[in-house]
């Protein structure tokens, strides 16, 4: 029987209720990246994350610093000021801050107030990243910092990029645990028509959801088919997981063959991308980019080719998510959403990040700006 179309519209909004989107406050008790390695120096860099200003920064001794990115004097923003040693001299009236935070000098006065400073975030860089912690400094813990082997291995091969994404980083994990838009959104560039009806599995574990797609035999995109040589075949495989390891991260991983030679006789390909998610805003992100594979490391014309074909893919993801992101801008009590089987481990994504956020969010560690 034909259920009418008000119960399903009901039933399409109780779900929605339960489920994160760009409304939903941050969830801060999480570790974030807020820079690649290379991107910190002597120079101040400027960044929103979590919807706070920080500036960041490296030592004399290469120690990278994360601060507060206003003056408690004025307001003047710390990275519009300079760098002296290893503190910061406010540009607006000179007050100084060191690496903790803390005020050490007032050039009007002899005496410096004490107990006065700046929030200074913890920072742990681990291979090409540095993360932070913005959260509550009584539950930091280092060890649920999400661990790449293959950024240490000396077998693979990676490069690395920075988007900036006018978009919300949940629609970002919901589009990554569905690949079916491949067929679609990349449909010029990384996508294949037969991708999105390919059969998969799911794998709902609490708090880390995969979404494992077998498109065998298939042709590959020329960004798989030339790099791998595998290139024009129609009895190529391509076997693709999308995971959602934390809130700041979503790791793709794929393996590429050729199904018409006997298992075990075969070359097998693999690849890896560590999408990295960052909120700036509600409505903002920085989308930080990893992308691996473990083959052909030697050869720069290869990293060079599949670097560029990626993050044109990727563009089109920045592109085609913030549109979306207007739309859902002006969303408001009519609106709702229709979801089907494959939508499963984006809804559990969703369903997971509202629960954490609820948990985890508070008065006392900021609010969305």
């Amino acid at each position: 029987m034909t259920r009418p179309v008000r119960n399903i519209i009901a039933s399409s909004r109780r779900a929605a209720t339960a489920m994160a989107d760009n409304s939903t406050p941050f969830i801060y008790n999480e570790w974030y990246v807020a820079a690649f390695g290379e991107e910190l120096g002597r120079a101040l860099l400027a960044r929103r994350i979590l919807g706070r200003r920080v500036v960041l920064y490296r030592t004399e001794a290469g120690h990278p610093v994360a601060l507060e990115d206003r003056c408690p004097h004025r307001s003047f923003p710390l990275s519009e000021s300079s760098l002296e040693g290893d503190t910061i001299v406010c540009g607006y009236h000179g007050f100084r801050y060191n690496t903790e935070g803390d005020l050490v000098e007032v050039p009007s006065q002899n005496a410096c107030p004490k107990g006065i400073g700046v929030h200074a975030y913890p920072l742990v860089e681990r291979g090409p990243l540095v993360w932070i912690w913005m959260g509550d400094p009584d539950r930091l813990d280092e060890s649920r910092i999400p661990h790449q082997e293959w950024f240490d291995s000396g077998d693979w091969e990676y490069s690395t990029g920075y988007l900036y994404h006018r978009g919300n980083y949940v629609s970002m994990h919901e589009n990554l645990m569905d690949l079916t838009h491949l067929s679609y959104l990349h449909a010029d560039t990384i996508g294949t028509p037969d991708y999105a009806g390919a059969p998969y599995d799911m794998d709902l574990t609490e708090g880390n959801y995969k979404l494992h797609r077998r498109v065998v035999p298939t042709r590959l995109s020329p960004v798989w088919g030339k790099s791998t040589g595998l290139d024009g075949l129609d009895s190529a495989a391509r076997l693709i997981t999308s995971e959602f390891v934390s809130p700041a991260l979503h790791r793709v991983s794929g393996t590429f063959y050729d199904s018409a030679l006997p298992d075990g006789e075969r070359p097998e390909y693999r690849i890896c991308t560590a999408h990295i998610l960052t909120p700036e805003t509600a409505h903002t992100m920085h989308y930080f980019l990893v992308h691996g594979r473990d083959f052909a490391t030697e050869d720069e014309h290869i990293t060079k080719f599949m670097h560029e074909q990626l993050f044109a893919a990727f563009e089109e993801d920045v592109v085609g998510l913030g549109k979306l992101e207007d739309v859902l801008k002006e969303r408001d009590d009519s609106t709702f959403e229709i979801s089907v089987a494959s939508d499963a481990p984006a809804i559990a994504t969703r369903t997971y990040l509202k629960k954490r956020a609820e948990q985890d969010a508070g008065p006392a560690f900021g609010v969305n700006a």
